[in-house]
């Protein structure tokens, strides 16, 4: 099994070219099963998440091309495809699930795997399927599997989600665009890889309207077409790596983002001292000599991403004072912390709410990742101590960010992959 060694004490400067967003990528993905036409995705994040949503694909059928030099995805479906989408390519991700509503909504039938992923959460499916069955779908849960059909295909309909979820709206969104009739969704969310998706399905011919801040209404059509579309950039990977440079002293360039879609975290990080200027496709951490301790609290869009939380837990353990974090959106979403504390961290978990003592003196250990943002948090931890972390299970890191180790490495880290 593959580690991480890193050696810290080293700034991080340097130019940094964010990859595409996973987390936009696969629902748009996902959505390719709804038309026949050939479909190019630019802007790809090499990384494992898609690779498996791409395998996935290939085995339901689809013609995939995978350039992973020029990251560029071509997709045309030739032939009808298989229904079926096995757990040996859900069990390691939870996004496999958002080919539930395409399928369905296509071929009237599906057997999915209920999908994996990080274990931060129990994060149910219960919200898709409720609103797959006001859509006309019978579904059973067996074996694992989600069966679902609806015989005389998939209808509009009316559907308030009962709280605000990423991969619900994502997978009734790109069912209604086949169903037939109207729905109307409500209670969306409005993450930008949401409207990256949006902007996707539209470009194929779907006919979706916004009528609010979070509604949307939607006019199912089979008459789908052809398109080239240009992924976001990774708003998360961005957020590391400032995160990165504030807590090394460095003075970092980060290429290839819009900054407006990560005001947020830029407003929130410039409170606790870090000096970062805006430019149009481009932001620049500059040195930031001292940190101010923050309270913060998690949120949908367009409030502080969960994904940066365990990031932005790093940057607090070298604050003046006493800082908070209030995770609202995944339950089990601290697991690094028992990691962080072997290292020498301060931290105090008390049901959703972590204190960070600042100013902790962070000493080299050997740590084990968790999930996906556990596993950076702790490669950044591993930036501070002059002495030697190890990180073990980074197949979850390579789940979600593109060669890491080598857009470190060249910025100035003493970082390299075990095997």
């Amino acid at each position: 099994m593959q580690k991480l060694e890193v050696i810290g004490g080293k700034k991080i400067s340097g130019t940094i070219v964010i990859s595409g967003s996973k987390n936009a990528t696969l629902p748009i993905l996902a959505s390719t099963i709804l038309t026949n036409k050939k479909i190019t995705i630019n802007n790809i994040p090499v990384v494992r998440d898609v690779e498996t949503m791409a395998e996935l694909l290939k085995t339901i059928g689809s013609n995939v091309k995978f350039d992973r030099k020029k990251k560029k995805i071509e997709i045309y479906n030739k032939k009808p495809l298989k229904t079926f989408a096995p757990y040996y390519l859900l069990k390691t991700m939870r996004a496999g699930v958002l080919v539930l509503g395409a399928l369905l909504a296509k071929y009237r039938i599906a057997k999915v795997s209920l999908p994996g992923g990080c274990a931060i959460g129990s994060r149910p499916i219960d919200l898709h399927l409720d609103a797959l069955k006001k859509m006309g779908a019978k579904i059973k849960i067996k074996d694992g599997y989600v069966h679902a059909s609806a015989t005389k295909g998939l209808r509009g309909s009316n559907i308030k989600f009962s709280k605000i979820s990423v991969g619900a709206t994502e997978n009734i969104l790109i069912a209604a665009c086949f169903a037939s009739g109207e729905s109307k969704l409500r209670n969306c969310a409005i993450e930008p890889e949401v409207e990256d998706l949006i902007i996707f399905l539209k470009k194929i011919g779907c006919k979706i309207k916004r009528i609010g801040k979070r509604s949307l209404n939607v006019l199912g059509t089979n008459k789908l077409k052809s398109t080239t579309h240009k992924v976001i950039f990774d708003r998360i990977e961005a957020g590391t790596y400032i995160i990165a440079a504030a807590l090394t002293k460095g003075h970092l360039k980060i290429k290839n983002i819009n900054p407006k879609i990560i005001l947020t975290e830029i407003k929130l990080l410039n409170k606790m001292g870090v000096k970062i200027t805006k430019k149009k496709d481009h932001i620049i951490v500059n040195r930031t000599e001292s940190l101010k301790n923050i309270n913060i609290v998690t949120k949908p869009y367009p409030g502080f991403p969960t994904d940066l939380q365990a990031q932005i837990m790093i940057l607090m353990t070298k604050a003046d004072g006493i800082s908070t974090i209030q995770e609202n959106i995944f339950e089990n979403r601290f697991m690094h912390v028992s990691e962080l504390r072997r290292m020498g961290a301060k931290i105090e978990i008390k049901g959703n709410k972590a204190k960070v003592f600042g100013k902790s003196k962070l000493n080299g250990a050997e740590l084990m990742a968790t999930d996906l943002r556990a596993s950076v948090c702790l490669v950044l931890a591993g930036l501070i101590p002059s002495s030697k972390t190890i990180i073990n299970r980074i197949y979850h890191l390579d789940r979600g960010y593109e060669k890491i180790e080598k857009k470190l490495l060249k910025c100035g880290a003493q970082i390299r992959r075990l095997r």
